[in-house]
């Protein structure tokens, strides 16, 4: 199965650390809305699933799955199977959330672009900033994704 596997730009980021542990195919996009709607219109491939990862700093010892993503009132839904993820992060002893609610800000843009252009097979977590990003939680989601 094609995947990718989506951080934001910056060394001090931990969506970019995360995504650059990860096995398979990476994608950095540029933290700013012109520069990400860009980085995801110049995809030239398709995958089957995307996990796109961006940080949350009132995130601790937990992470949020987002199931939508909205712009201009319409509202896309992921495709993905959420409970293989939810199973997974179970499994690994990491505690998460499910936001039906977007967020309004670079994550939500993303994320609706991303939607819209892999057809919904695509997922969005948010994950703890590098403050809260130990070497133990990244050695568990390395082993989730």
């Amino acid at each position: 199965m094609k995947t990718l596997y989506v951080g934001f730009k910056g060394i001090h980021n931990s969506s970019n650390k995360l995504a650059k542990n990860l096995q398979g195919e990476k994608y950095f996009l540029t933290n700013s809305f012109e520069g990400l709607k860009r980085d995801i219109e110049n995809l030239e491939e398709e995958y089957e699933q995307v996990y796109m990862f961006g940080l949350d700093k009132t995130l601790k010892d937990s992470v949020r799955i987002e199931k939508c993503a909205e712009k201009d009132g319409e509202r896309l839904y992921t495709k993905m199977k959420l409970s293989e993820i939810e199973d997974c992060l179970t499994n690994n002893a990491i505690s998460y959330s499910v936001s039906h609610n977007p967020t309004h800000y670079l994550c939500n843009e993303a994320y609706f672009y991303m939607l819209k252009k892999m057809k919904g097979n695509v997922v969005f977590v948010h994950i703890p900033s590098m403050k809260n990003f130990t070497e133990e939680l990244l050695q568990k989601f390395v082993s989730v994704f």
